[in-house]
């Protein structure tokens, strides 16, 4: 596996085996950004669809999946604190961002992973 070409706060990228098409760029752009109407809808729905045609549409479905998942996971223990639910806004902006970049990374044709992401779905 090739070594991320950048590391950040904002996440890692690298350059896939093969370079993808444009209709693969843009189903891996809708994969992170439809998050922002879905959350978890969008990144399975295209995860199961695209899975067997694309590597690169399913390794972008797979992280758009695990990032909500986890962004699920900590906004119900900072719910669980009370002086968590006054920090909640800052992870929504946290989570937006990096979807952002995540969307501009995938229609680069980069392969983007979140920082500090719990990858259950490998």
């Amino acid at each position: 596996m090739e070594q991320p070409s950048s590391y950040s706060l904002l996440g890692s990228d690298s350059a896939p085996a093969i370079p993808p098409s444009t209709d693969e760029k843009t189903v891996a752009l809708l994969a992170h950004l439809l998050t922002l109407f879905s959350s978890f809808l969008a990144p399975i729905i295209i995860y199961l669809v695209k899975k067997d045609e694309s590597p690169y549409v399913a390794h972008h479905a797979k992280e758009s999946l695990n990032f909500q998942i986890t962004i699920a996971i900590v906004c119900i223990g900072l719910f669980i604190s009370i002086i968590g639910i006054l920090l909640i806004w800052a992870v929504g902006i946290i989570a937006l961002v990096l979807v952002i970049v995540a969307s501009v990374r995938a229609s680069e044709g980069r392969l983007y992973r979140y920082p500090l992401c719990i990858r259950l779905i490998k």
